[in-house]
């Protein structure tokens, strides 16, 4: 079976490399010619680990290609992915799907037998009817069948949730096309992994249910942190308290500096909006959205509070710029809000993350030194502040972190440590939720 994936960003890429994986033939397609020739170099534009020896292995086994000519790759081709950006529209929040109706539009004027068409990209709901309108419109002697398979895609993780994910869920209404997405599947049936086939509607508003109660969860968590440090609770043992309930579990209950990513933040918003559109509203969403926002301010009114009320002529030095480890995405990053704000209240910021920095150089400007190590960014600060969970930064040399600081202070904006361990090096130590050591 011959596959196309119309976009190579996270989503088209990593999946399209995963079904070369299962044996397939994939063709991975985009505009962009300069990512196209670095794609065909042997070099990925993002950072998802393990992601370019699977791309040399399935390139040199002659089951990965990529071309920026949609119309070649589409000859003898089966089943066609949209995996292509949906933004938020800047007027409104709503998914932008432009670059998906697009898509749709060429797929219909390049195909010339039957195809299946999969949105892979995260749509709203009813999308999947307007891009049916848009081919039948398009090419209306053309055979083709729409589908919804939407991404449960960690980053940092990807290739794992692929090849053994919870679930695949799929939108269809033929038998042609369920066969062919069973068939596309099989690899993953001989694991027991379920698979659900719904309502092509019913897909599309799956993915974003899903990452709209996992972002719920992170907003409960980090306002009952805040709770914890009005009342002298531990946010730590409240979370477990709570996860032990096996209603509740225990995952996303880890409080921190408010959710980012490709994600979350879009896709809330994008659902609140889908329910407005729709007549109806999600109110809870829409908390959690607002939350979410404060959230970042807050974590740097901490920060300038444990600085004593004031950052003029002081350094910060902040670990961690990613909106989570093992990924080089500065999407909607805590970081994004933090480090202008602190920047806004005079202070000098010396940087460090493993993966982000060359993005992050795009997105932050102002009174930053972007260093080149852990310890670099620690010399004569007068607080640490770690703002991204990766693993070079939950080991640290705590003798070591009191040395280089001006001031023998770190903000642990994840709980990586232990307040006796930080006590024992002569560290002042703040945390998320937590009495201070």
């Amino acid at each position: 079976m011959k596959i196309v994936f119309v976009g190579t960003g996270y989503v088209g890429l990593v999946s399209g490399v995963c079904f070369s994986e299962f044996g397939f033939n994939v063709t991975c397609v985009d505009k962009d010619k300069g990512k196209i020739e670095m794609l065909k170099a042997g070099k990925a534009p993002i950072y998802e680990p393990g992601l370019e020896a699977m791309m040399h292995a399935n390139v040199a086994a002659g089951r990965l290609f990529f071309s920026d000519d949609l119309a070649s790759a589409l000859d003898d081709a089966d089943v066609v992915f949209i995996a292509v950006g949906t933004p938020s529209r800047y007027d409104d929040g709503y998914a932008d799907l432009s670059y998906v109706f697009a898509a749709a539009e060429e797929i219909a004027h390049s195909s010339k037998k039957y195809m299946l068409v999969v949105t892979k990209s995260t749509v709203p709901a009813g999308t999947g009817r307007k891009i049916s309108d848009i081919i039948r419109k398009a090419n209306p002697k053309l055979d083709f069948d729409v589908a919804s398979n939407p991404e449960f895609l960690r980053e940092g993780s990807a290739i794992e949730d692929f090849m053994r994910p919870d679930r695949v869920i799929v939108g269809v209404e033929s038998d042609r096309a369920k066969e062919l997405i069973s068939d596309l599947y099989r690899p993953l049936k001989l694991t027991n992994t379920p698979i659900l086939f719904t309502s092509i509607e019913s897909s599309e508003l799956i993915k974003y249910a899903a990452n709209s109660y996992l972002a719920t969860k992170i907003a409960f968590i980090n306002e009952m942190a805040d709770l914890c440090e009005s009342v002298g609770a531990n946010i730590l043992d409240v979370a477990q308290g709570m996860g032990l309930d096996s209603r509740i579990g225990r995952r996303y209950l880890e409080p921190g500096p408010g959710f980012g990513g490709s994600c979350f933040p879009k896709d809330t918003i994008a659902l609140a909006k889908m329910a407005e559109f729709a007549g109806t509203r999600a109110r809870i969403v829409e908390s959690v959205v607002m939350s979410n926002d404060l959230r970042k301010y807050r974590m740097a009114e901490k920060i300038f509070e444990a600085c004593g009320g004031t950052l003029q002529g002081k350094t910060i030095s902040i670990l961690g710029l990613t909106f989570k480890p093992g990924t080089d995405d500065m999407r909607d990053s805590a970081s994004l809000v933090i480090i202008p704000e602190l920047l806004r209240l005079k202070a000098h910021i010396r940087v460090y993350d493993p993966q982000g920095m060359n993005e992050a150089r795009k997105l932050l400007s102002g009174d930053i030194d972007w260093c080149k190590n852990t310890y670099e960014t620690m010399a004569g600060a007068d607080a640490l502040v770690l703002l991204t969970e990766w693993n070079e930064f939950m080991r640290l040399d705590l003798n070591k972190v009191k040395k280089l600081l001006k001031n023998p202070m770190v903000i642990d904006l994840r709980n990586i440590y232990k307040r006796e361990e930080m006590q024992r090096a002569g560290l002042t130590y703040i945390s998320i939720g937590r009495p201070p050591a």
